[in-house]
């Protein structure tokens, strides 16, 4: 009798065993964790700036509320939403690679957000929270890296307290068909490029650009959140849909 296969999935293009994508995507997010912040402002000419703060301002998150910030990463999202939260509210910044969040810890520290922060590391598909704990749950450009996105949605959903809202800014799919061989061209031909000369480091780029090619569509990704438990998920396209925002409330 055959072993049965392991199960795959995708790393960029590749297909490697499931129990094997946390540790390649740790490998790449552990390399590219001190130029993060460089090459985004590289590779989107700064525009990732802009497309975070529109993030936040129509979260809909108001002051007092209880926020968590999945792959929070450098502390871009976290800094955004503690004056919105104010002092009567709380920010947890949760992500699974330790190199991530000490970048994002001691940014935030160098500029004093300190208090009303909460730093965790954890894995998104299993948090550590109980049940209805949560105002909103954001999750920026960190979905496309998570082995089991239903299991991470579901447990997002899990730990919303009824009414709460959950915020996905992700890379999505491109509208133009004109614009899309830009962006590739851009994607694949540019970014390793200035990854190996701003972050020796050409490989972590051109997995970041297979990931996002390999990330649900829009409407794929509604529905994945439906199937979560989701309701009312709308979706936003913001340039030219280079990027999505992803809403749904518990209900």
């Amino acid at each position: 009798m055959n072993e049965q296969q392991p199960r795959t999935t995708h790393f960029g293009f590749r297909d490697v065993p499931t129990a094997e994508k946390q540790k390649l995507v740790g490998e790449v997010f552990t390399s590219v964790a001190r130029s993060y912040d460089l090459m985004n402002d590289l590779m989107s000419f700064g525009v990732h700036r802009l497309w975070k703060r529109h993030f936040v301002a129509v979260s809909g998150i108001r002051r007092g509320d209880r926020v968590l910030d999945l792959a929070g990463g450098t502390g871009d999202i976290a800094a955004l939403i503690r004056p919105v939260v104010g002092e009567s509210g709380e920010v947890i910044v949760g992500d699974i690679n330790a190199a991530m969040l000490q970048v994002g810890r001691d940014r935030l520290t160098d500029r004093g957000v300190v208090n009303g922060l909460r730093w965790a590391q954890l894995n998104a598909e299993c948090l550590p929270f109980p049940d209805n704990a949560f105002d909103a749950v954001t999750m920026a450009f960190g979905l496309r890296n998570v082995t089991d996105k239903d299991a991470a949605l579901a447990d997002i959903c899990r730990v919303l307290k009824p009414g709460g809202r959950a915020l996905v800014l992700e890379f999505s799919r491109v509208q133009s068909e004109l614009f899309g061989k830009l962006y590739d061209f851009h994607s694949f031909k540019v970014l390793p490029k200035l990854g190996r000369l701003f972050a020796g480091d050409a490989d972590s780029y051109q997995y970041l650009a297979e990931s996002i090619r390999k990330h649900p569509d829009q409407s794929t990704l509604k529905g994945m959140m439906e199937r979560a438990g989701f309701g009312r998920v709308d979706v936003r396209n913001l340039t030219n849909g280079i990027v999505a925002i992803h809403r749904g409330y518990k209900f």
